[in-house]
């Protein structure tokens, strides 16, 4: 008797085998010479190969990083590759339109999937399997692929020889051989759970696994294909351990290190933001920014409280920091990932250091000179005179702001018709990231003395600036608005003035919402 698991996957299978052949027709008439030259001409194209015999899968126009990494794909036959792309960004999809080429075209004829379970890994395997039985235009072109005995879900084999076997992670490989031939494309989707990265020792299972039974299944006169598609879901994971290994690792964003979107033809901007608006920031993070917030142990609170009249404060500081250095990031082509800028307004009073004011985004150059001036403005509004600000520019980060940010400022006031904003820099030389905001913010906040204003709370700044002040710990990555927070406390620290009566009384009265 079938079971309901049965009944759902043969649905699923019948739905999906009448959509690839509804979307394949063929030309009946085209004849024998003229069949011959079309095969050759996409063969020597892979994107218009993917786009005729992949109708359903290729959907949108690519983007350049999706065929600069086929180019590598198909271009070689010995590579370990690990497709950290964000979802929504194909890289399942993509990995299947190249490895169905190799093996069609011949290049490859043993394939093994796998994944975290024995389930998961056949699921993965369907697509190649009705492509191969379903498909009009691969049928039409290369021929009948069913075979009559050997074509199960799990596992099956081509009249043309080429094999297809789906294993789970811990399962033995042995004995995976087509004929003489031993597997030429393994590939990895989804090796990585939640609960398993909870548990370390799950990982070293894996990790041993793959290295130790999987990866020796190959022969070592032939050339082998890894292609691995995974998240970075955890600090450490099987995919962060592979990529130490792998020829090549990458890392692509749903959005780019601009805050663009990486695949524009596929997601625009709104459908990017109304997804993101729906989950948590971690979440966000973990699925869309390869960035798993692990929960540190620098800071266990965040404390709210209403601030003090911003101009009865003993010193007030805008401190803006661009993030241009990266050099604590995730690199992929040599290029940084994607940073937080981060623009704050921080008072200090009565031996108290109170955040007033927080832009903290993943945003380009011309947002960020926009922040600069709604925070010279919202102080000057709150009555401060004069109004001290800077921005980080170590040697690092030189000569970004000499050669992008100060000539956008300018271009900003001449437009605008606004005065240019008194922004100094901030040239001291700076430690190791997470040793300035341990030794700097963690005791004033340990005495209670670091509060953020309570009007920040619920605000889309104030929810990613408490995720990153509660994440922060020596080996996470993305702590862009705690590391800005610590330049502004650093700066008022290091250039503290006795309250001078009315210093930053001057002007008309303010609002007292500032």
């Amino acid at each position: 008797m079938a079971t309901l698991s049965d009944k759902k996957y043969l649905e699923q299978w019948s739905k999906f085998s009448e959509n690839i052949k509804r979307a394949t027709p063929i030309d009946l008439e085209e004849s024998p010479l003229e069949k011959k030259k079309r095969i050759e001409m996409l063969e020597k194209d892979d994107e218009a190969w993917f786009r005729y015999y992949c109708p359903t899968f290729y959907t949108s126009e690519p983007a350049p990083f999706q065929k600069k990494s086929t180019k590598i794909v198909m271009s070689t036959e010995e590579l370990y590759l690990v497709r950290s792309w964000a979802r929504e960004l194909a890289k399942s999809a993509r990995t299947m339109m190249e490895t169905l080429k190799k093996i069609l075209t011949k290049k490859k004829r043993n394939l093994l999937m796998v994944s975290d379970s024995f389930a998961n890994a056949s699921r993965l395997l369907l697509p190649y399997k009705v492509m191969l039985e379903s498909n009009n235009r691969i049928i039409n072109d290369y021929g009948v692929q069913q075979s009559l005995g050997n074509w199960e879900a799990h596992e099956f084999k081509t009249r043309s020889g080429a094999s297809f076997r789906a294993l789970g992670a811990g399962q033995s490989p042995r004995g995976t051989r087509n004929d003489a031939a031993r597997p030429d494309i393994i590939l990895i989707d989804d090796i990585d759970t939640d609960q398993d990265c909870r548990n370390t020792d799950i990982i070293d299972d894996k990790i041993k696994w793959i290295e130790e039974a999987l990866i020796p299944t190959r022969s070592i006169s032939e050339p082998l294909m890894i292609i691995a598609c995974g998240n970075i879901i955890a600090e450490y994971c099987c995919i962060t351990e592979m990529a130490k290994k792998a020829d090549r690792h990458e890392v692509v964003n749903i959005r780019d290190e601009n805050g663009k979107s990486t695949w524009p033809a596929k997601n625009t901007e709104e459908m990017i933001d109304r997804v993101l608006s729906l989950i948590s920031f971690d979440a966000r993070q973990k699925e869309y920014f390869n960035n798993p917030m692990r929960r540190g142990k620098t800071f266990t609170d965040i404390q709210y409280g209403r601030a003090p009249l911003l101009r009865t404060c003993e010193m007030v500081v805008i401190y803006a920091d661009p993030s241009t250095s990266n050099k604590d990031k995730p690199r992929i082509r040599g290029k940084a990932q994607q940073s937080f800028k981060s623009v704050q307004v921080i008072g200090f009073k009565n031996h108290r250091y109170y955040v007033y004011w927080i832009r903290l985004d993943q945003v380009g150059n011309r947002i960020f000179v926009d922040w600069l001036y709604q925070a010279h403005e919202y102080c000057k509004r709150a009555g401060v005179d004069p109004i001290t600000m800077y921005i980080e520019n170590n040697t690092l980060q030189a000569p970004h702001y000499e050669q992008v940010i100060q000539p956008a400022i300018k271009m900003k006031a001449e437009n605008d018709c606004i005065d240019m904003i008194p922004l100094r820099e901030d040239t001291r030389g700076k430690p190791d990231k997470y040793e300035r905001i341990e030794g700097t913010l963690q005791p004033i906040d340990e005495r209670g003395d670091l509060v953020f204003d309570d009007r920040l709370k619920d605000t889309p700044a104030m929810e990613v600036m408490e995720r990153q002040m509660l994440s922060v710990s020596p080996n996470q990555k993305m702590m862009d608005g705690p590391d800005c927070l610590e330049g502004g406390v650093w700066i008022i620290q290091n250039r503290k003035v006795v309250n001078r009566g009315n210093s930053y009384r001057m002007g008309q009265r303010a609002d007292r919402k500032y």
